[in-house]
């Protein structure tokens, strides 16, 4: 485990995370903190609601890009016109084939 120093809402915090770890946390705290300062006159000077209010900010945030991947799943970058293009034309070409193969044992 490792300890480290954060800095939320104008106040230092110590946290421990798991070795490897320690950026990530920065980075994930470092939104909480840029969610303080962008609430501008709506903070307070009770820091737990300030923590409380970046929280649900970040949470809606998280559900609306979950929600939006839901509804909208990535493109696979798969022309999908063209390829049924090409699958009628191996199938035409299949059957074509069929139908010489069976006149060739019917003609013998």
């Amino acid at each position: 485990m490792s300890d480290v120093k954060l800095q939320v809402g104008g106040r230092v915090y110590t946290v421990s995370t798991a070795n490897g770890q320690e950026d990530k946390v920065r980075g994930l705290a470092q939104m909480v903190d840029d969610k303080i300062s962008g609430m501008g006159k709506n903070a307070t000077s009770n820091e737990a609601k300030n923590l409380l209010f970046a929280a649900i900010l970040l949470a809606d945030e998280l559900t609306d890009a979950r929600n939006a991947a839901q509804s909208h799943p990535p493109d696979p970058g798969i022309d999908t016109d063209a390829l049924a293009i090409r699958l009628e034309r191996v199938a035409n070409a299949l059957e074509g084939a069929a139908s010489a193969l069976e006149g060739e044992a019917s003609a013998s």
